[in-house]
């Protein structure tokens, strides 16, 4: 990628990097360290074109997130989500990483795209916005 002065590198996070209570402790501060490490490399490889971007997506439901959560397909729908009726799946990573990978990001480079159907943008247990009971 040097060489050719363009390139895109992506990582792969997790909204743990930026909401603490999440996960464990150990799971958290490895997400940051992932957004971390994605910040320090694109100030390095900017000089060369190279843009580095990180995917943080929300809570799939995958038989290993299932598993590891302890849930079944019933639970899996009562994730919460600021996005009412949709659910995130692995396509959407997929379509989220060739737009990062893609020239219609060709200015972007350092971020954080967090995959969470408004997750991270409201607080659900208060507020004007807050889940009905």
């Amino acid at each position: 990628m040097i060489p050719a002065k363009k390139g895109s590198i992506i990582t792969i996070g997790s909204v743990s990097s930026s909401v603490g209570g999440v996960a464990s402790h150990a799971y958290t501060s490895s997400q940051h360290a992932v957004v971390g490490l994605t910040k320090n490399v694109a100030a390095e490889l900017g000089q060369f074109g190279i843009r580095v971007n990180c995917l943080s997506p929300y809570f799939i439901a995958t038989p290993l997130t299932m598993n590891f959560f302890r849930m079944d397909e019933s639970d899996a729908s009562s994730v919460y989500s600021n996005l009412k009726e949709v659910a995130l799946c692995s396509e959407d990573v997929a379509e989220a990483a060739l737009f990062l990978g893609s020239d219609e990001s060709k200015y972007m480079s350092g971020q954080n795209l967090a995959l969470d159907g408004g997750f991270t943008v409201i607080n659900p247990v208060f507020g004007l916005f807050a889940k009905p009971k």
